[in-house]
């Protein structure tokens, strides 16, 4: 697929970074050109002949004898990282990953990763369907401390992640901490080509059809498109929609716009972003040029039956919907067009902008934050649900106190600073048994196995009712069951 310069694009990643598929977004801004030329920047130049002499004393002194690409490469990010946990230096190597990402297609595990806060090991943000790492049974909030029994301690996140990636059909050995396990788990997994499809389908009920995306990739609106399409075709009589975001990562900027803009009014805003520089503040409104990648093909959801700008939705959402996916349910919420469900979303709400240094360095840098259309900020605040569903087993044995707002050096929500909190009430519902015991998860998971089809059709999205609480409501709130009598209702703020 044809992209456009990555010097044009801008690029919102969850917490780190992917082992095999970008979580990536990306806008048409171009580097900002009226922004300050270097000449008229003011240098501090007692601080940079400190530097240079802590370079030099290093250089000459340390023990081991260092390359002056690794003095620098740590000097920079050093000074990036200080900032906020997604600004950094890309090398030659870093940026040629970063723009294999953008095809969606390399070889890898198949698992977004975070740096632990404790700083011991690399966090498992999420598997990603399909993958190996998701059939090896790699689940959110593992800890990995050991890749092919090397102590991750000590390693940046890209270090983590470049020794998980690796060649088509070789095995690496991921040694996980999991909770509720005694001793360290060993998996080892053999990487693959990881060509994963963003849009799934199925049919929940005869008339409620269900939608899951699982990322935003370039052929993301048009493989949507095509299934809106379909289902409308077959399915005359659809009286409701689930779009499942749960675990999406995010993605390309884009594909978000176009998403929303499948169920919302022409011309309806979904998100703009704001920054210092000029070309910072951007408004992305539901238009063609807004949300098409490429020229190939016909990019327009203007054909796709009006029903759809109506009918009932619900979104599910829970703490791994990040960046890109926060951005539809937050289009989607301020314009009530459909109700968000589920669990308070991730928080990842910055903008980051690729600004190459040379053909094949560049600096990632924030330069803006997202805001909805009603603007509000996502930033270390996430998407709170209209209900909030808890899940029948993880928020027990497998949920980790994961969000923006729990890194070092998040930038701080500028519309809740100063902001004085209102209390309001939003209905919980509590799912009537939840999974206490391992060996009840045990027997969750490999009950799920043996059910999982052994041809997977990756345009098919496989759901289970039974054990999926959120799911349930999901349908039962677009049928119109009324909240159990015995719902919470707790002050959330």
């Amino acid at each position: 697929m044809q992209v456009k310069k990555i010097s044009k694009f801008i690029i919102g990643a969850i917490c780190g970074s992917l082992v095999t598929l970008g979580v990536y977004s990306f806008a048409g801004n171009d580097v900002p050109s009226n922004s300050k030329s270097l000449d008229s920047v003011s240098i501090p130049v007692d601080e940079i002949n400190n530097f240079a002499k802590v370079y030099a004393i290093t250089k000459n002194y340390y023990v081991e004898s260092v390359a002056d690409p690794k003095l620098i490469k740590g000097a920079i990010n050093g000074m990036l990282t200080n900032l906020d946990p997604h600004s950094m230096y890309l090398d030659q190597t870093d940026f040629k990953q970063l723009s294999e990402m953008t095809t969606g297609s390399f070889a890898g595990l198949g698992i977004e990763v975070s740096r632990d806060k404790g700083g011991d090991g690399i966090k498992v943000v999420a598997p990603i369907d399909g993958t190996p790492a998701y059939y090896a049974g790699i689940k959110s909030g593992d800890l990995i401390v050991k890749i092919d029994d090397q102590p991750v301690y000590g390693m940046t996140l890209d270090e983590a992640v470049k020794k998980m990636r690796g060649k088509a059909n070789t095995k690496v050995k991921i040694t996980i901490s999991r909770k509720n396990e005694l001793k360290p788990l060993n998996f080892n997994i053999v990487r693959a080509v990881i060509q994963v499809h963003s849009v799934k389908y199925t049919m929940l009920t005869p008339n409620i059809a269900y939608i899951r995306v699982t990322d935003f990739q370039q052929d993301t609106v048009s493989n949507l498109k095509s299934i809106l399409a379909n289902l409308y075709k077959q399915h005359h009589d659809l009286k409701g929609l689930v779009l499942d975001l749960r675990d999406n990562p995010g993605g390309l900027l884009q594909a978000a716009v176009g998403v929303s803009s499948a169920f919302l009014p022409d011309n309806s805003l979904i998100v703009y972003t704001d920054g210092r520089a000029p070309n910072s503040k951007q408004k992305y409104y539901n238009k063609l040029d807004d949300y098409s990648i490429d020229s190939s093909g016909d990019n327009s959801l203007s054909s796709l039956p009006a029903v759809y700008k109506t009918l009932p939705m619900v979104v599910l959402v829970n703490q791994g919907t990040a960046s890109a996916s926060e951005i539809v349910s937050g289009a989607l919420q301020d314009y009530k067009r459909a109700k968000i469900i589920g669990t308070k979303t991730f928080g990842k709400g910055s903008v980051q902008t690729v600004i190459p240094l040379s053909q094949d360095t560049a600096v990632k840098l924030t330069t803006a934050l997202y805001y909805t259309p009603n603007g509000r900020s996502i930033q270390a605040r996430g998407i709170k649900p209209d209900v909030i569903v808890q899940s029948e087993y993880g928020d027990l044995l497998d949920s980790w106190n994961m969000s923006e707002a729990s890194y070092n050096n998040h930038l701080i929500n500028p519309t809740m600073v100063g902001a004085l909190n209102k209390a309001d009430t939003t209905p919980v519902i509590m799912p009537p048994k939840q999974i206490q015991t391992q060996s009840e998860l045990d027997a969750m998971y490999k009950a799920q196995l043996t059910r999982m089809p052994k041809v997977v059709n990756q345009n098919l999205a496989t759901v289970d009712m039974k054990s999926d609480f959120q799911l349930q409501w999901g349908v039962n709130i677009l049928e119109g069951k009324p909240l159990p009598a015995n719902v919470k209702s707790v002050l959330t703020k």
